[in-house]
C-alpha cells in the first residue's frame, strides 16, 4: 500500500498553518475530494465550508500554526495527532480576544484518502482548553 501520510501532510504545513507564501483554497481545492466532508461531533461541513473557515482563521489567527506530533497509515485511514498553537485577534468562539494571548492544544484527526484526494477527515479539537488559555 501507498505511504498516505504525506497526502496528509499539506493539511497541516499548507492549509491549517498560516503561510503568506500559499493560496490556501487553491491547495484545499487539490488536496480535497469535490465530495469531501469534514465531521466532528456535532457538525459536517464541505468542502467549501472547510476551506471558508480556515480562511477566516487565518485572519483571525494570523500566526496559527499546526504541528503534527504523530501520523499512523492503517489501509487508507491516516490518523494524526497535531498541536495547535495561535494568538486570535478579535471575536473567537464568542470571546473577545486582543492578540495578546495565545492557546495550545491538541487535536486528533482520522483522514480517509481516495486516488490521492483526502475524502473525509473526523477530527477532535481541544477547544474548550483554548478557551480557558485565552480567559486566564
Amino acid at each position: 500500500m501507498k505511504d498516505l501520510k504525506e497526502t496528509v501532510r499539506p493539511f497541516y504545513t499548507l492549509c491549517l498553518t498560516v503561510n503568506a507564501e500559499a493560496n490556501v483554497a487553491e491547495i484545499m481545492g487539490n488536496l480535497l475530494a469535490d465530495s469531501f466532508q469534514s465531521l466532528s461531533s456535532v457538525e459536517v461541513k464541505s468542502k467549501e465550508q472547510l476551506t471558508g473557515q480556515v480562511q477566516y482563521f487565518w485572519k483571525l489567527i494570523p500566526d496559527l500554526k499546526w504541528e503534527i506530533q504523530e501520523m499512523f497509515q492503517d489501509g487508507n485511514a491516516v490518523i494524526v495527532r497535531s498541536m495547535a498553537f495561535g494568538s486570535p485577534n478579535g471575536d473567537f468562539m464568542g470571546l473577545p480576544t486582543t492578540g495578546n494571548k495565545s492557546f495550545n492544544i491538541m487535536t486528533i484527526d482520522i483522514h480517509t484518502v481516495e486516488n490521492e484526494k483526502i475524502v473525509t477527515v473526523y477530527h477532535l479539537e481541544d477547544w474548550p482548553t483554548a478557551m480557558r488559555q485565552l480567559k486566564g
